[in-house]
């Protein structure tokens, strides 16, 4: 039975990249769906590849060396340089499990290339593919499958079954063809996923500004109340103190009166006075006195009205100040309660226009 040239040593599913070659940043993907991804051992050349084939072209064709160094970047992503290809390669897996046996086989066949470069240079040999990759447990012969026993018929020992002439030029006219298939649709969720970021970042920056402008309007909305409360209390104190002001100007409308009271009193004193002091034909000295008594009680009650009368507008001037400034400060709490009440509508109107703006 003769022996194939190449032969898979292992295989697996995952999404294949290619660095953007004009960024050398951006990833390009190679395909829509997860493609075959092998290592294979030429047993003539004595080196190790990684290929991928999508479609009729070879997606990745890559001669693992010992200066290669393969890179997990996540938990489901792993990358490599070829300097060969001048390019970077990337890889996607559905799991960690897949990744992490991906790596290990990377770390395994690079060492065999590292062995079998210091074996050809010291002039040794290796007579099989097992004999190169017997010391590192990577048997060229069957084929592992990293995706579970679906996967294990993906490839088959060219040993047990070794492809025809016209198969072969086929397949080497396919390694031979490096392209990259459809990108699209692989940079369209990277760019919402980038998005989605974006979107969750904003979104939780929003959420923060809402609650912030819900404790603002709690606390608008208890200002308010106060300010509410507050103007009551004046209102009620204004009311009280009405009622006494009411009372004190009751006296207040007889002030005219007392005036005229206290005006018609002085006329019967200066009477009295001229009548007193006139020549008369037959004094009475009891009249006298009792004229002089009554004029003397009529100042006494003259003095006690004015004075009645300035300790009324006194009382009168004071109630009246006492509601000036009830009034006043009644105003100051008004207009301040329509400035809290402007900024609670405005409060409201962000509020609103930041639920609308928020996705």
């Amino acid at each position: 039975m003769s022996t194939a040239r190449e032969q898979p040593i292992f295989s697996t599913r995952a999404h294949v990249f290619q660095i953007d070659p004009a960024t050398k940043r951006n990833w390009i993907p190679a395909g829509k769906h997860a493609l075959t991804v092998s290592y294979f051992y030429d047993a003539t050349r004595n080196v190790y590849r990684i290929i991928s084939i999508g479609g009729a072209k070879a997606i990745i064709n890559s001669t693992v060396t010992p200066n290669m160094t393969f890179t997990k970047t996540s938990q489901k992503f792993g990358q490599w340089a070829d300097s060969r290809a001048n390019t970077v390669y990337g890889l996607g897996f559905a799991s960690e499990q897949h990744l992490t046996q991906f790596a290990e086989k990377f770390q395994e066949v690079k060492e065999a290339a590292r062995l079998a470069r210091e074996k050809s240079q010291d002039g040794g040999e290796l007579t099989s593919p097992a004999l190169g990759l017997a010391s590192h447990q990577v048997p060229p012969s069957p084929l592992v499958s990293a995706n579970g026993p679906g996967e294990e018929k993906l490839f088959r020992s060219q040993s047990a079954d070794a492809p025809g002439p016209t198969e072969r030029e086929r397949l080497k006219k396919m390694l031979s063809e490096g392209s990259v298939g459809e990108v699209q649709w692989e940079a369209e969720f990277f760019a919402l996923q980038d998005s989605n970021n974006k979107l969750a970042g904003a979104l939780r920056e929003a959420n923060a500004a809402a609650a912030q402008w819900r404790q603002q309007l709690e606390a608008q909305r208890a200002e308010a109340e106060r300010l509410r409360q507050r103007v009551a209390e004046l209102e009620a104190q204004a009311t009280a103190e009405t009622a006494p002001v009411v009372e004190k100007e009751v006296p207040s409308q007889s002030l005219e009166q007392l005036e005229a009271l206290v005006q018609t009193k002085d006329q019967e004193i200066q009477t009295l006075k001229n009548q007193t002091g006139g020549p008369r034909e037959t004094p009475d000295a009891t009249e006298r006195e009792e004229t002089q008594q009554k004029v003397q009680d009529l100042e006494t009650r003259n003095a006690e009205l004015e004075h009645q009368l300035r300790a009324t507008e006194r009382s009168l001037e004071e109630a009246r100040a006492e509601r000036e400034r009830a009034r006043a400060e009644v105003g100051r709490a008004a207009q301040l309660l329509d400035v809290r009440l402007f900024e609670l509508s405005e409060l409201r109107e962000g509020l609103a226009r930041l639920a609308e703006a928020a996705p």
